[in-house]
């Protein structure tokens, strides 16, 4: 079996204001293969807002395309195929069971009012034993603490099988060996040839991603690949020159100064 094209998406955005104020200036980005890009920079440089702008979540002046084809040209359930969405703070029903929120994932492969079929249990199982949560499937979402939940929305998002996976501060309420799952499981579905693209404030665990987008005031002001001193330079600009960046071991790590 072929496997599918791999679904590029791309955002040329003239502005974007939210209750009147611009939040983010003119910026183009395109993700058009596999592979992990965390978006970093200072609180209130428009990350999350970025990231909403590229799921399509909020109007915008630019256009926003999926696999060349203008957004408003897909369907709803086709674009909920290709691309899954972890948000911030995500309310959902709490007297649902785990599995049954997870379940919710499958929707866009589901005809209407259909009943779930052997493979939509199946990615749900697999998703919750990816993220660990597959234990408490059958307790109320609103029996679980904070990282639980996160663990069961983050399955959510698996569950889609999608090859765009969207995610606004996912390590939310996660312990570190939670968030090195986190990254054991990204670093994984970009393996099987998906893009995730992430915002996360953890930026030793972002310094692992394959590209960095380093944002501030609203605009990009660089990508690159985590190593290169242009990143390294980007990042000590944006966070006021109180960063040391050193490499451990292979890895690259911040150190406030």
């Amino acid at each position: 079996m072929r496997a599918p094209a791999f679904p590029s998406l791309s955002l040329a955005l003239r502005g974007l204001a939210l209750s009147g104020k611009p939040v983010l200036r003119p910026l183009a980005l395109q993700v058009q293969q596999p592979g992990w890009t965390a978006i970093v920079g200072p609180n209130g440089a428009g990350k999350s807002t970025l990231l909403r702008a590229l799921c399509g979540l909020l109007p915008f002046d630019g256009e926003l395309a999926l696999q060349g084809r203008p957004w408003a040209q897909w369907r709803a359930r086709e674009r909920a195929r290709l691309i899954s969405w972890l948000g911030q703070n995500e309310s959902s029903a709490d007297e649902l069971s785990a599995a049954e929120v997870v379940m919710l994932g499958r929707l866009p492969h589901q005809a209407w009012l259909a009943p779930a079929s052997a493979a939509d249990h199946a990615a749900v199982e697999q998703a919750m034993r990816q993220t660990q949560s597959w234990d408490w499937r059958d307790r109320p979402l609103g029996s679980l603490s904070g990282g639980e939940r996160q663990r069961v929305l983050l399955a959510r998002a698996l569950s889609v099988q999608s090859l765009l996976l969207l995610m606004d501060e996912p390590l939310a309420h996660l312990d570190p060996p939670h968030q090195s799952d986190w990254v054991d499981i990204v670093r994984g579905r970009a393996a099987c040839g998906a893009a995730v693209i992430s915002v996360l404030h953890e930026l030793n665990i972002a310094l692992q991603a394959d590209r960095l987008i380093v944002m501030e005031a609203g605009r990009i002001v660089h990508e690159g690949a985590p190593g290169d001193a242009a990143t390294h330079a980007a990042l000590r600009q944006v966070f006021q020159q109180r960063l040391r960046l050193l490499q451990v071991d292979e890895r690259w790590i911040a150190l406030n100064c």
